[in-house]
C-alpha cells in the first residue's frame, strides 16, 4: 500500500478544493465577463466587424417599393451606428407580410450572410407570444384570469403562490421575483451558469420554488420573467397540454410562424445566428457569445424567431377571428395599481401598450408591443392597430439603451404608413374619377 506524506495529502487536497471551486466558479466569471461586470481575461479572442454589410430583402407588394429601398438603407447605417453584426426587420399591413430585410453577418468567421429567414433570440419578447396563447385560452373557456393559480395546478411548490391570479402573473403584479431578486440561491446560480436544460416546464419552477414573494400579489408592480415561466404552467395544468404544444397549436401554426420555437429545440438550425458580444454597442470588436441555455425561462425568454414571424403574429391579434375584441381590448388595457395609478410603461397582459408623436405631420400612435434583451440578442415587435400594421426588429448583439436599437422601428413604421396613406388617397381620387366619368 502507497503511503503519501503529509504534505503530498495537503497537495492532492488543496488542488482538489481549487479544481471544484474553478468548476463551480468558471460559469460565474463567464457570466460576469460577458455582462461588463469584469474584465474579460487575456486569452479571449476578439474578432472586428466586417466593413462590408451584405444585404437582402424580399418585397411582398410592390406599393411599398420606394419604403422597402430607403428602409434596406436605413438597415445598414442604423447597424453600423450600434455595432451590430446582423440586423432584420419586417412589415406586415393588412394581415399580409408587404417587406422584409436585412443587413449584416448571420457569422463573422465563417462569412455567412444573414438572410430574412435568419433566426434570433428574441429574448422577452416571448412574452408576448405566451400572452398571445393566454388569450386564446380565455376565448376558449379554458382559463379564468382572475383565478387563484391553485384551481388549475394543485400540486403548487410554493404554498406563497396559492390565491395568485393568472392576470397577475401576465400583468407582473404577482409579486414573484426576477431574476437578481431570485433568493432561491441554487436557482440563482443556476440563471447565472445557464447550463442547466428544463425539457419540462414544470421543472424550470424548481429554479425559484422557494423564493420569497416581493410583495401581496396585486398590491404592486415589478417585472418578472419567472412569473410568466409559473404562468406557463399554469396553462399547461388548465389546458392538459404541455407548453409548447399550446404555443404551436395556438399561436404558431395558425399565424403561420413556420421558424419559431424554442431556442432548445432549434439550436441546431441553419438558419440561427451567431450570438455577439459587442461591449452594448461600444465596440466594433465583438467576440462569439459563450454557449447558453435558457430552457429555464422559456416561455419568458427562451424562443428563437425570425422578424417575418414577429409580424405575422402581429397581425394575427389584430384579427376578430384569432382573438375576439373584447379579450384583446383586455389583453391591451394597461393595469390598474392599489393607489390608481396604471402599471409601468403601460404594462397590460403580456404586451405594453403605448401612445407616442411619430412626427408632426402624422401626430400620435398608439401600438401594443413587447422588447426583449437576451444573451447577444435584443428584439423589438410593435402592433399599430389604427393602420393595421405590425414591425419587428431584431439583431444579434446588444445595446446599453434598449431604444437606441428600437427607435429604427419608428422611421421604419413612418416610412410605410405614409405609403399606405398615400395609396388610400390615390385609390379614393380613381374610385371618384371612375363615378364622375362612367363609360358610355
Amino acid at each position: 500500500m502507497i503511503k503519501l506524506s503529509k504534505v503530498k495529502v495537503l497537495s492532492l487536497a488543496v488542488t482538489g478544493i481549487f479544481a471544484i471551486i474553478l468548476i463551480f466558479a468558471w460559469p460565474v466569471y463567464q457570466t460576469l465577463a460577458h455582462k461588463n461586470k469584469i474584465a474579460f481575461l487575456p486569452f479571449y479572442r476578439f474578432i472586428a466587424i466586417p466593413k462590408e454589410s451584405p444585404g437582402q430583402q424580399i418585397l411582398y407588394n410592390p406599393v411599398y417599393q420606394n419604403a422597402a429601398e430607403q428602409m434596406q438603407a436605413l438597415l445598414t447605417r442604423h447597424k453600423n451606428d450600434i455595432n451590430a453584426p446582423a440586423i432584420s426587420a419586417a412589415v406586415a399591413i393588412n394581415d399580409q407580410l408587404v417587406w422584409a430585410g436585412v443587413s449584416g453577418w448571420a457569422d463573422i468567421e465563417a462569412k455567412i450572410p444573414a438572410s430574412p429567414q435568419s433566426q434570433f433570440r428574441i429574448g422577452s419578447t416571448a412574452k408576448a407570444l405566451t400572452g398571445t396563447a393566454l388569450a386564446r385560452m380565455v376565448d376558449a373557456n379554458l382559463i379564468d384570469l382572475d383565478q387563484p393559480i391553485s384551481n388549475y395546478m394543485q400540486n403548487l411548490p410554493n404554498e406563497q403562490w396559492r390565491q395568485i391570479t393568472p392576470r397577475q402573473l401576465a400583468s407582473h403584479m404577482a409579486g414573484l421575483p426576477h431574476y437578481k431578486e431570485n433568493t432561491d440561491y441554487l436557482g440563482f446560480y443556476k440563471t447565472l451558469t445557464l447550463s442547466t436544460r428544463y425539457e419540462q416546464v414544470e421543472d424550470a419552477l424548481s429554479v425559484f420554488d422557494s423564493s420569497e414573494l416581493l410583495f401581496s400579489p396585486g398590491k404592486n408592480f415589478s417585472y418578472s420573467s419567472l412569473g410568466t415561466v409559473l404562468l406557463s404552467a399554469i396553462m399547461e395544468n388548465a389546458a392538459a397540454t404541455p407548453y409548447l404544444d399550446i404555443m404551436q397549436q395556438e399561436v404558431f401554426t395558425p399565424s403561420g410562424m413556420q421558424s419559431t420555437m424554442a431556442e432548445f429545440k432549434g439550436e441546431n438550425s441553419d438558419n440561427l445566428v451567431n450570438f455577439y458580444w459587442n461591449d452594448e454597442g461600444r465596440s466594433q470588436q465583438v467576440r462569439k457569445w459563450r454557449k447558453v441555455d435558457l430552457s429555464h425561462r422559456l416561455a419568458g425568454g427562451g424562443f428563437i424567431s425570425t422578424s417575418s414571424d414577429l409580424v405575422k403574429m402581429g397581425m394575427a391579434v389584430l384579427r376578430d377571428d384569432f382573438i375576439s375584441p373584447a379579450t384583446r381590448k383586455t389583453f391591451w388595457t394597461p393595469q390598474t395599481l392599489p393607489d390608481g395609478s396604471e402599471t409601468p410603461h403601460g404594462y397590460s397582459l403580456g404586451w405594453r401598450v403605448l401612445t407616442r408623436k411619430l412626427d408632426s405631420e402624422l401626430g400620435d400612435i398608439t401600438f401594443a408591443n413587447h422588447g426583449g434583451v437576451s444573451r447577444g440578442a435584443q428584439s423589438w415587435l410593435m402592433v399599430i392597430p389604427e393602420y393595421q400594421m405590425s414591425v419587428a426588429v431584431n439583431i444579434n448583439a446588444n445595446t446599453e439603451v434598449f431604444w437606441d436599437f428600437a427607435k429604427v422601428s419608428m422611421q421604419i413604421a413612418k416610412a410605410f404608413i405614409k405609403v399606405k396613406i398615400q395609396a388610400k388617397i390615390q385609390e379614393r381620387n380613381h374610385l371618384y374619377s371612375k363615378a364622375a366619368n362612367p363609360p358610355n
